[in-house]
């Protein structure tokens, strides 16, 4: 793409997950895959007041590697990146032509979006992450999923067999973007929309097991909570969520052809409204007052299950530290500061550090979708350091 604007006309279905047009894509979902609009509604914005100071400059270790924040940003393939210090914003960075109102994909953050609206439903009775998903969605009963329970699928537990290799072209992954319209067919035959797919899984091992991620799961724990709600996912986000959080513009969801919402990765929204997502679970839930997620549901994905932190090492898990767990669709790396994070392939972040009261959103198009990510929390870690310091 040197020398040219930007690849927007030859990024396809078949390609635009991949370098050098992802660069373009993951700002322009919208131009490529059905949606569903996600609306801010006609309330006020919650607006974020500014305290900026220079973090590029900040230096930190990761590894055998020294560098800065400024040098990480350049290094990974950075779209938006933005750090609230109690409540308010101490850097806001764009590039790849990102502006403030672009639509981002979020991929695999989006699942957190989705276990909010989870624990909003919690908090009014409305779910109950101890019951059967097939209670609560007759058309799972006698496939994989009878005998899970909601709180399986929030916390990857479930004993569905599903391969996520995206180094693989033959993974489930594979095939099951083309069920969401993310891929173009390839000629062989596919279910014709999400729980078509979802009834052809097996199992692997027990529900409850040890954790092993899936994003499959999110988007069966979407079905039960459209079901126990009345209502699809992308109103629910935005009547539970997006707009008594404030947020500032519309985000959208992806669809399949039937219209069921990809929960576990088809989110795009703009760099401050992930800011003040991020800061919704570090202020307890609440915004100017007022209980918008429940103080609850967030101490609970802090402190994982009683046997989180096993299950989370038995699933071979490698670079996180010994306690962390994965919780509500939350990565939880240290419940005792506490210090946790949002995360989606291609380097999709949302940190709360609770310790220095900061909010780490990075936005980015890594040209990998795995790929060794230490710095970025090295770097976190770093300006908590340094704001927390300074206070």
């Amino acid at each position: 793409m040197t020398g040219r604007r930007s690849p927007h006309w030859r990024a396809t279905l078949a390609n635009w997950q991949d370098p050098p047009f992802n660069r373009w894509a993951f700002q322009h979902v919208r131009e490529l895959i059905p949606t569903a609009r996600i609306a801010r509604g006609a309330g006020p914005v919650w607006e974020l007041e500014r305290d900026e100071r220079d973090v590029d400059g900040i230096v930190f270790r990761s590894g055998e590697d020294e560098l800065t924040i400024g040098a990480l940003l350049a290094q990974t393939y950075t779209d938006g990146f933005l750090v609230l210090h109690r409540g308010r914003i101490v850097t806001e960075q764009y590039f790849n032509q990102m502006m403030p109102d672009t639509p981002h994909l979020l991929m695999s953050v989006s699942k957190s979006v989705t276990s909010a609206v989870a624990g909003v439903l919690v908090g009014r009775r409305q779910l109950d992450v101890s019951a059967q998903v097939a209670g609560i969605v007759p058309e799972l009963a006698g496939t994989s999923f009878e005998g899970a329970t909601v709180q399986h699928l929030l916390d990857m537990r479930a004993g569905t067999a599903f391969n996520e290799d995206y180094s693989d072209p033959e993974a489930d992954v594979r095939t099951y973007e083309r069920v969401y319209l993310w891929r173009p067919h390839d000629g062989r035959p596919v279910p014709q929309d999400a729980p078509a797919y979802f009834a052809t899984l097996g199992n692997d091992g027990p529900h409850g097991g040890p954790f092993r991620y899936r994003s499959i799961l999110t988007d069966v724990l979407a079905w039960v909570i459209e079901r126990a709600a009345g209502a699809r996912l992308h109103e629910l986000i935005a009547r539970e969520l997006w707009q008594p959080m404030g947020a500032e513009f519309d985000a959208d969801i992806t669809l399949d052809p039937r219209g069921n919402p990809m929960a576990d990765g088809g989110i795009s929204a703009t760099l401050r409204d992930m800011a003040r997502f991020g800061q919704l679970y570090l202020s307890g839930g609440r915004r100017d007052g007022r209980e918008v997620v429940p103080a609850d549901w967030i101490s609970d994905t802090v402190r994982g299950a009683p046997d989180g932190a096993y299950a989370f090492t038995s699933g071979g898990t490698p670079g996180y530290p010994a306690g962390a767990h994965y919780r509500n669709c939350w990565w939880v790396r240290d419940p005792s500061l506490p210090f946790y994070h949002a995360s989606g392939i291609n380097g999709q972040r949302v940190f709360v550090h609770v310790p220095s009261q900061t909010v780490v959103v990075k936005l980015s198009t890594w040209p990998a979708a795995l790929s060794t990510w230490q710095a970025t929390v090295d770097g976190v870690l770093a300006i908590a350091a340094a704001l927390g310091d300074a206070r």
